[in-house]
Parts: structure tokens; sequence; C-alpha cells
């Protein structure tokens, strides 16, 4: 039987996965700028674990249990600081290009961002809940042609309240991937959707949402701008995060 395939493109609709049985569904969360893209990243780039928290006073919570953490995060597109915290800078924002190898490998990074958080979390109860970006897509691909899901469920962060062009052009993309890859799916209206935007801006995604809210401010900062081009390149990494259902929540690649 086909595995239903549905892509949720906003916020106002990943609130209401409360109300669903996810127990025999897959989800793939995306939040391409940045912070899907920027966990992929630091996985691949050797980091021990990710645990994302939806607020800045959760993420020093565990930094008071955990000293060693690192803590990373950002609001309104920037590193969050001592004056937003009440005195501690956080190390790392959400750029992907800040985690290198030399900066994560080893360790756990507790991380707090406007919407990826919160998209993930709302997955609560899927069987399993995978970590996507443009950086990995062709590995998506594989863990879930392996996987066999009743039902696949493409979340789409957005842009505060609102559908992001970058989230469901991802989403688009890992449709048409998976149809290439000849994995039985039975298409819902919103992966049609999907599907149909990706296409029209596939030869040049970076022209192609030049004018999107989210890629517009991070283009018009010069501190930012090559963030949108690094998490629009396509396959660079081959890892597939899942997001663990214990109560702690972390972020890390499962062994094959």
């Amino acid at each position: 039987m086909a595995c239903t395939l549905e892509v949720l493109f906003a916020p106002a609709e990943f609130r209401g996965l409360a109300g669903r049985d996810l127990s025999k569904t897959t989800c793939v969360v995306f939040d391409v700028l940045r912070a899907t893209s920027t966990f992929v990243t630091a996985l691949a780039r050797g980091a021990a674990a990710i645990i994302p928290v939806g607020e800045i006073s959760g993420a020093l919570a565990v930094r008071r249990q955990r000293p060693e953490v690192l803590l990373a995060g950002e609001r309104a597109g920037h590193r969050i600081t001592a004056a937003q915290t009440g005195g501690i800078n956080f190390d790392l924002g959400n750029s992907p290009r800040e985690y290198t190898a030399a900066r994560v490998r080893g360790r756990t990074i507790v991380s707090t961002t406007t919407n990826g958080t919160r998209a993930l979390r709302a997955c609560a109860g899927a069987e399993a809940i995978l970590v996507g970006s443009f950086l990995n897509l062709k590995a998506i691909v594989r863990a879930l042609r392996d996987r066999q899901a009743e039902s696949l469920l493409l979340v789409c962060a957005g842009t505060g309240e609102a559908a992001s062009l970058e989230d469901t052009l991802a989403a688009g993309a890992l449709c048409e991937r998976l149809q290439r890859a000849r994995v039985p799916l039975d298409f819902l209206d919103s992966a049609i959707i999907a599907s149909r935007v990706y296409h029209s801006c596939a030869r040049d995604l970076v022209g192609g949402i030049r004018a999107a809210r989210n890629a517009s401010h991070l283009l018009a900062q010069p501190a930012l701008r090559a963030d949108v081009r690094f998490c629009l390149q396509r396959d660079c990494f081959d890892v597939v995060p899942q997001l663990h259902p214990d109560p702690v929540g972390a972020i890390t690649i499962p062994p094959r």
C-alpha cells in the first residue's frame, strides 16, 4: 500500500498536530534558513548531540544542570546576547558556517531558535522525527525508502507565523526525490503544491528565494548573507539526524 505524503506549510498547521495520532507517521522537519541546516551541519562535523529547546530560559536551565554544553541560537536572526539572557552570551548563533569541526566536535549543543525548535517539538508522538535540509536530501531519501513508513509528514517551520518559501521548496524537492526513487506514495494536495513550487525554482534556488521574507532579511546583512547560499547547497552531508522521543529530546545521528 502506498505511503501517504502530506506537507504542512506553517506554524498554524503544525500546532494542530497535538490532536493527531502520529504513532505510524514519520515526520521530516525543515527549517532551511537556518535551524535544521545548522543542526545537520553540526552533527555532520562531529557534534555529539543537539538539544532543541523552545525558549532562552530553557537553554539556560540546561546549562545550569550541564555546564559543559554549548549554548546556541538566535532571535531575529542574531546570536543571543547577555542583554537577552541577563548576563550570559551564547556560544554560537544560528549560522551553519559557525559550526566547524574544531568548534563542535564531541560537544553537546543546546539550541533555541524562533521556529525550528517549535516545529520539532510539535511532532512529539511521531514514529520517527527526522531533521531535513537541502544539505542532506539524498540521505533523507535513502532513510525514508528503507523505513517504509505508513504515513509521511513533511513539516515546514515557516517564518514567524507564516509559511516560508525556502521550507516549501525543500519539502517539494524531497517529494520529487522520493518519486524518482520510486517510493510508493499517495500524494495529498499539499505535497503536489510543494512539488510544483519546487519545480518553478529548481534551476536557481538562490534567485528563486531572493525576495522571500527570511532570505531577504539574511541577504541584507553582510555577516549573514553567505548563509543563504550555504543552506541551499544540495547533498553535502550523508547524515540523517533524528530527534529522540525521550524527555530530553536530543537530536543525534543514529547508528546505521
